[in-house]
């Protein structure tokens, strides 16, 4: 085994490069595997860094913190894709970044990331840039309406997104958003929302949790189901085309790739994540190896684990709204015998903020759904 591919070992120091809980989850994971782990961002005691090694608060363009940061640690990697690019340079320096600069800069901004997928064949939704009032009116009369207009970097959880019904609401939307450069993308009205959450290895090596099928409730992913109920054409398009878009990335960790699947049965992808994803997280309790653990194996250079589920499962998010009265009833949570409560750790609830999420397994997805919905009912009850 050359050395580039000489594996990173039990012992050795990760550096997760933000703070949040998907740093939390890869952190917990990497240390029942006897890793170290050193988190880094501009915060401190957050939910990486409540349960990692070291926790480092500096400025992400503070290059020589960050240059510190990766001296001290074996690999990198990420839980937050919107690192600058300069950040990432300099660690590079000093250890090996997995995934790479150049995932990273074609995913954290949509306007790249789509153009990335149309030049390499694989199926979007229509859009068009746009940078000014003119170039909205162009826009719309290409792409029509409804639409959804985006802001081109950093929205997640439907920050960002506006849809639009006519070219009066676009430029409202374009001022509001302060004139930056945007996105319009074609409004799909789809059968199924879902995502493919897959890892590859440093020596090319494939594995996939399968479809699972994503819910949604004001712009936020409410709920993750699986196995979701598609056709075996529908079910082997999706691996293809997911093997084929790691591949053109030359991707190493874990990523996930969220589809719409429309009533004609066209497959279109909507954005892709270089990262674990919340859809994901039902892979700690329903998978024999989580998301997290194979993002671990895969940066480290270690053999995937088995993705084989070993029950059907849904994943319900906790939100901030739930603490509106007060800390919610954790003991009737936990009375619930099918249900797991994970809780992230953050200090201060506001609505809309994910706080944790409950899994539940079932002999069947819609009856782990009705685990999961009663037991967050449950927790609202003082």
């Amino acid at each position: 085994m050359s050395q580039s591919f000489r594996p990173i070992l039990p012992g050795a120091v990760v550096g997760v490069l933000g703070s949040g809980q998907l740093g939390r989850m890869f952190a917990i994971a990497a240390r029942q595997m006897g890793y170290r782990v050193h988190t880094f961002s501009p915060e401190s005691d957050t939910p990486t860094g409540q349960v990692a090694d070291v926790e480092i608060a500096a400025s992400y363009q503070d290059l020589d913190a960050v240059q510190k940061f990766a001296q001290n640690v074996q690999v990198v990697t990420f839980e937050f894709e919107n690192v600058p690019a300069a950040a990432v340079e300099i660690a590079a320096q000093f250890a090996p970044v997995r995934p790479g600069r150049a995932v990273l800069h074609t995913t954290q901004h949509r306007l790249r990331e789509k153009s990335f997928l149309v030049a390499n064949g694989f199926p979007t939704t229509g859009f068009k840039p746009v940078r000014s009032l003119a170039e909205v009116r162009s826009a719309v009369e290409h792409i029509g309406c409804p639409a959804i207009m985006k802001t081109a970097g950093s929205g997640y959880d439907g920050k960002g997104q506006t849809k639009i019904s006519d070219l009066t609401s676009g430029e409202k939307a374009f001022v509001a958003a302060g004139e930056q450069e945007m996105i319009l993308e074609s409004f799909v009205d789809f059968e199924l929302e879902f995502s493919i959450v897959a890892a590859r290895g440093l020596d090319g090596s494939f594995a996939h949790w399968g479809i699972i099928e994503n819910r949604h409730r004001h712009h936020i992913l409410d709920m993750s189901i699986t196995p979701a109920t598609v056709s075996e054409e529908v079910f082997g398009k999706v691996i293809e085309i997911t093997k084929a878009l790691v591949d053109a990335f030359d991707f190493v960790g874990v990523l996930c790739i969220e589809f719409f699947l429309t009533r004609d049965e066209r497959i279109l992808i909507n954005e892709v994540a270089p990262r674990p994803h919340n859809s994901g997280h039902l892979t700690i309790n329903a998978s024999r190896t989580s998301q997290f653990e194979q993002q671990l194996r895969a940066v480290c250079g270690l053999p995937l684990g088995s993705t084989e589920f070993v029950s059907a499962a849904a994943m319900g998010n906790l939100l901030g709204d739930l603490w509106q009265e007060g800390e919610p009833n954790w003991a009737a949570v936990c009375a619930c015998p099918d249900v797991k409560l994970h809780l992230y750790g953050k200090i201060e609830p506001r609505p809309k903020r994910k706080m944790g999420h409950l899994t539940a397994l079932a002999d069947s997805a819609e009856a782990a759904v009705r685990h999961v919905e009663y037991a967050r009912e449950q927790a609202g009850k003082k």
